[in-house]
């Protein structure tokens, strides 16, 4: 079972702006935030964006995607929605998958440092 996961970004303040109002879409809050990171979830940390500890310049790691359960596909077109509407580059378009289950019901973006993130529903609603 996955405890949390984080993604490396350049400018925390820019990425708060993105998933702040993304998280808000599926249901996660910021928890704690910091220069240097900003965590999110509901009653525990799943989901932080942070400045890798490293101090080289994040970077996006390419054929990694992380993917959010979200409620139903109404939930599914305004993450889409608000992910564009906030800095994020659509990726995928809110639709089917059949390729992937016939009720496989998501959207993709990447956020403002290149991360892709999804969400997706099987319900179908």
């Amino acid at each position: 079972m996955i405890h949390h996961v984080s993604v490396g970004t350049k400018d925390v303040e820019r990425s708060r702006r993105f998933y702040d109002a993304v998280m808000e879409v599926l249901g996660l809050r910021l928890l704690k935030a910091s220069d240097e990171s900003a965590d999110y979830g509901v009653s525990t940390i799943i989901f932080s964006i942070e400045t890798p500890v490293d101090s080289k310049p994040a970077s996006a790691g390419n054929g990694v995607h992380i993917a959010f359960d979200a409620g139903g596909r109404e939930m599914v077109d305004a993450f889409h929605r608000v992910a564009l509407q906030h800095g994020g580059t659509d990726a995928g378009a809110p639709g089917l998958r059949p390729e992937y289950d016939p009720h496989y019901y998501g959207a993709f973006v990447l956020d403002p440092d290149g991360n892709k993130i999804e969400a997706v529903t099987h319900h179908g609603k």
